[in-house]
C-alpha cells in the first residue's frame, strides 16, 4: 500500500517581526487544530508551542519565520508540524538552555524547555553566530508508527505578493522504496500552481513507477497547463540506490554525510517540450539524504558549512537552506528526504 505526502496540503508561513505576529500565528494554529479535531488539551499544547517559538525568535534574534503545516509523515492520524527559523546569535549551550530558569535574554527561561515538553517530537539545530531552527510535532492522539521508509521535510514559499506557490513537491512510499518529486510551474501565481498540482497528481497515479514513467505521465497531464520543470527520484531499498530523471531546473542532490552528488537533468518543459528523458543512478544507503529544490533556491549551498545539520530531522535542513539561499524573486521549494536506517 502506498503512502503519499505532498504540497497539496496547505502550509502557512508567518514572518515574525513584532509581538502582534505572535497572535496571528497562534490564531492560525488554533484554526488548524480545530480543522484536525484536536481536543482542548492538544490545542492548548499547540498554542504554547507557537507562542514560545515566536517569543523566542523575537527575544533572541529580533526576527525570523514560523511555518505551520499538517504533519509531513504520511501517518493516518492527524498531526501538526511547527518550524521556527531565525538568523540570530544562535545557542552556545543548548543542554543548559533547555533547563527552566536558564536564559540569556533576562527572561524566566522557560521557553525552550516548554517547546520540548509540549511536543511529541522535537529537534533543533543551532550554531553560534548562525542562528537556530526548532522543529516541533504534535499528534492528535498517541504518536503513530512510522508508515514510511523515508523521513520527509519540505517547504514551499510563494514569491512576494503572491498567495499561490507555483512550486510543489510530493513523496510516495511503499514497502520497496520511495519516490520524491519536485516541480516548478512556469512563472508564478495561480497558473503556475495549477501546473505544479497536475505534476503531483501524476505521482498519485504512478506512485511506484520508474522516474521516466512518472515524467511521461506528467507530460501528458501538463499539456493543458503552462508546463513545468520536473524532477523525480526513486529510492530502491533493496538496491541501496536511487534512480533519477529530470526535465528543467529542479535540482537533485544525494548526500551520504561525507560526499554529495548532483544528478543531471535535461533541458525542456514538461507539458510542452520534453525531447529526452534519461535516468541516472547513484548510491543511496540508509541514512543518506536526497535534496530537491527549485531555482528559487540558490545552488551554492554546502551542508559542511553547517556542522551537525546533516544529522538533524529533514525539515530543519529544508528550513536552513530556505533561510540562507532563497532568491525571493520567485517561488521557492526545498524537499529533503532521509532514508531511514536501522536505528532511525
Amino acid at each position: 500500500m502506498e503512502t503519499l505526502i505532498s504540497s497539496l496540503l496547505p502550509q502557512l508561513v508567518f514572518p515574525i517581526n513584532h509581538a502582534s505576529d505572535i497572535a496571528a500565528a497562534r490564531r492560525a494554529g488554533q484554526k488548524l487544530a480545530g480543522e484536525l479535531a484536536f481536543d482542548e488539551v492538544q490545542a492548548g499544547r499547540l498554542a504554547i508551542v507557537v507562542t514560545e517559538a515566536c517569543t523566542n525568535i523575537l527575544k533572541h534574534a529580533g526576527e525570523g519565520t514560523l511555518y505551520l503545516m499538517r504533519a509531513q509523515s504520511g501517518a493516518s492520524m492527524p498531526g501538526i508540524d511547527v518550524l521556527a527559523v531565525d538568523n540570530g546569535p544562535g545557542i552556545h549551550d543548548f543542554s543548559s538552555s533547555l533547563r527552566d530558569g536558564v536564559s540569556t535574554a533576562g527572561t524566566a527561561g522557560t521557553g525552550l524547555g516548554a517547546l520540548q515538553r509540549q511536543s511529541d517530537e522535537f529537534d533543533v539545530w543551532s550554531m553560534p553566530g548562525r542562528g537556530a531552527a526548532f522543529f516541533m510535532r504534535l499528534w492528535r492522539g498517541s504518536p503513530p508508527p512510522r508508515p514510511c521508509g523515508v523521513e520527509v521535510g519540505a517547504l514551499c514559499v510563494p514569491m512576494g505578493g503572491e498567495e499561490a506557490c507555483g512550486d510543489g513537491w510530493a513523496v510516495s512510499c511503499d514497502l520497496d522504496g520511495a519516490t520524491l518529486l519536485g516541480v516548478d510551474g512556469l512563472g508564478h501565481g495561480p497558473e503556475a500552481a495549477k501546473a505544479a498540482h497536475a505534476a503531483v497528481h501524476a505521482l498519485e497515479r504512478k506512485p511506484a513507477s520508474a522516474p521516466s514513467e512518472v515524467l511521461h505521465t506528467a507530460h501528458e497531464a501538463l499539456r493543458i497547463t503552462r508546463g513545468a520543470a520536473l524532477s523525480v527520484a526513486r529510492i530502491d531499498y533493496s538496491g541501496n540506490d536511487i534512480r533519477f530523471a529530470g526535465i528543467g531546473n529542479v535540482s537533485c542532490v544525494v548526500h551520504d554525510g561525507a560526499a554529495r552528488r548532483a544528478l543531471v537533468s535535461h533541458n525542456g518543459i514538461v507539458g510542452a517540450n520534453m525531447r529526452k528523458v534519461q535516468e541516472f543512478t547513484a548510491d543511496c544507503p540508509p541514512g543518506a539524504i536526497v535534496i530537491l529544490h527549485s531555482d528559487g533556491v540558490q545552488t551554492q549551498w554546502d551542508l559542511s558549512d553547517y556542522p551537525g545539520l546533516y544529522a538533524r530531522t529533514p525539515v530543519l535542513v529544508a528550513g536552513i537552506l530556505m533561510r540562507d539561499f532563497i532568491r525571493r524573486r520567485d517561488d521557492a521549494m526545498v524537499l529533503v528526504g532521509r532514508r531511514r536506517g536501522e536505528h532511525t
